[in-house]
């Protein structure tokens, strides 16, 4: 998810009105999106919470006990968490948590009620708090672990390019959605989300026959590399011109797969 501080009121409304599927197990955000007490009640509900936050170095780290003794870590962590903080207010954080697990309230709601114009209630703060736990968890393992820097930074990625798709989508070659995006048509923004679903669908299907054909002539396909594929390629979709939903006959409903082998050009055949 990429957005603002204010974007982040809405994760996790978007997580629990989600119609169905796989729950996600972990929430990926640039560092625009984030704040301790959405990391809390991300935490708090069962969501694994991995901002990517800028400037790795100079975050500040949290530990509960101030005389313990961390070794290097003494150095780095130079706040404290308030575990009698939470320990006051934890009966209201368990309300709250299961309210939103309920439905009961709307995420976004109580977070403006526990964190008003940038200052948290009591509640809130207990909130953020605990927060700092996972947080400098996260912090750690970043600084850490090259293989969870990998899959936070492969999830971003793929936000990326579905961002560049969509920003291609807007803008066009001449413009008129992006124009009709800044003058607030929403409709707009129900029928970029409807394209993307297209293409990604498209391009998942097309990318699966392609496997299987590789993998039915013996080619060795290997999980390492197709992990890497992405749907949101968008090079051979025309976003202009006219638009046929009159389907061909066609084989098992997809078109013949390309040759890489073939001297003919597919950006001039007819599509």
């Amino acid at each position: 998810m990429a957005g603002t501080p204010r974007d982040s009121l809405h994760v996790l409304d978007v997580l629990y009105d989600r119609d169905g599927g796989k729950r996600p197990e972990t929430v990926v955000t640039d560092t625009a999106s984030y704040s301790d007490i959405v990391y809390g009640l991300l935490t708090l509900t069962g969501f694994n919470y991995a901002p990517q936050l800028a400037d790795l170095p100079d975050q500040k780290l949290w530990r509960i006990d101030t005389r313990a003794d961390y070794g290097p870590f003494n150095a780095v962590a130079r706040g404290r968490v308030d575990i009698a903080k939470i320990e006051r207010n934890w009966g209201d954080i368990c309300r709250v948590v299961a309210s939103i697990h309920t439905g009961a309230v709307r995420a976004h709601d109580i977070i403006r009620m526990i964190s008003r114009d940038g200052r948290p209630t009591p509640l809130g703060d207990a909130v953020a708090h605990f927060g700092r736990i996972p947080k400098t968890l996260h912090i750690l393992r970043l600084a850490d672990e090259p293989g969870y820097r990998r899959t936070i930074k492969a999830q971003s990625n793929l936000q990326e390019g579905r961002h560049a798709l969509a920003r291609l989508i807007f803008h066009g070659k001449r413009g008129h959605l992006y124009q009709r995006y800044h003058e607030g048509m929403e409709d707009q923004l129900g029928a970029l989300g409807l394209v993307l679903n297209a293409v990604v669908l498209f391009n998942t299907r097309y990318m699966n026959a392609a496997l299987n054909k590789l993998r039915t002539e013996g080619f060795d396909v290997r999980d390492e590399d197709v992990a890497r594929l992405s749907p949101f390629i968008r090079k051979h979709i025309n976003m202009l011109g006219r638009y046929s939903f009159s389907l061909p006959e066609m084989p098992e409903g997809l078109r013949p797969l390309g040759d890489p082998d073939s001297d003919v050009d597919e950006d001039d055949t007819e599509k």
